[in-house]
C-alpha cells in the first residue's frame, strides 16, 4: 500500500516512492538533466536506482508529488551529518517539477515537507545546491528563507580522478 502524505490541497498529494516508481524517478532525473543542460551526465539506469533506493543498503529516499493523480515532480534526498551540530541533516539532491505543474505550489509543499521531516528526524538542517544561472530557483529559495552559502566552494572527485585517488591509497601500502 502506498503511504499518502496529506496536504491542504485536495488536488495535490505527496507519497514516498515505491519500487514500482523507479522508471518514473529515472524519467524525472532525465528531464531535470535536460533543464540543467546536463543530459550527457546521466548514467543512472533503472537497475542502479532500484538498488540504491530500494536495495539492501538504501542510500537515498524519494518523495513524489502528484497533482490530480498525475505525477508532477519529485524530491530525492539523503541524510548527511554535521560535525559542528553533532546531528544529521537532510541533503536535497534533486527537486524537480514538470513544467506543466510549475507555479502551483508543489515545490514549496515538497520543501516544507522535507523541513518537517528534518524536524521529526531531529536533523539540524536541510540543505541543497543550486546552479548559479538558475535565477528562478534562487529567487524561489530565497523567498522561503534559504540563504546562499557564498563562503564555500564545492569540490568533487569523479570518474578517472576518483579511480586515481583510490589507487593512491592502495599504492601507499594500505
Amino acid at each position: 500500500m502506498v503511504e499518502r502524505i496529506s496536504t491542504k490541497s485536495t488536488e495535490m498529494t505527496l507519497r514516498f516512492a515505491q519500487p514500482s516508481d523507479v522508471e518514473l524517478i529515472l524519467q524525472f532525473i532525465q528531464e531535470l538533466a535536460e533543464y540543467e543542460q546536463l543530459p550527457h551526465e546521466v548514467v543512472a539506469d533503472v537497475a542502479t536506482l532500484q538498488q540504491s533506493l530500494f536495495g539492501g543498503r538504501r542510500v537515498a529516499e524519494v518523495v513524489i508529488a502528484e497533482y490530480g493523480n498525475t505525477p508532477a515532480g519529485f524530491a530525492l534526498f539523503f541524510h548527511n551529518f554535521s560535525t559542528f551540530l553533532g546531528r544529521p541533516g537532510i541533503y536535497l539532491e534533486d527537486l524537480y517539477i514538470k513544467p506543466a505543474f510549475r507555479g502551483k505550489g508543489i515545490g514549496q509543499v515538497l520543501l516544507s515537507f522535507l523541513a518537517k521531516l528534518a524536524k521529526e528526524r531531529e536533523c539540524g538542517r536541510l540543505e541543497w545546491w543550486v546552479l548559479d544561472w538558475n535565477e528562478p530557483a534562487i529567487k524561489f529559495y530565497q523567498k522561503l528563507g534559504a540563504k546562499p552559502m557564498d563562503d564555500w566552494t564545492v569540490f568533487r572527485v569523479t570518474g578517472q580522478a576518483l579511480d586515481e585517488l583510490s589507487k593512491r591509497f592502495e599504492d601507499n601500502g594500505a
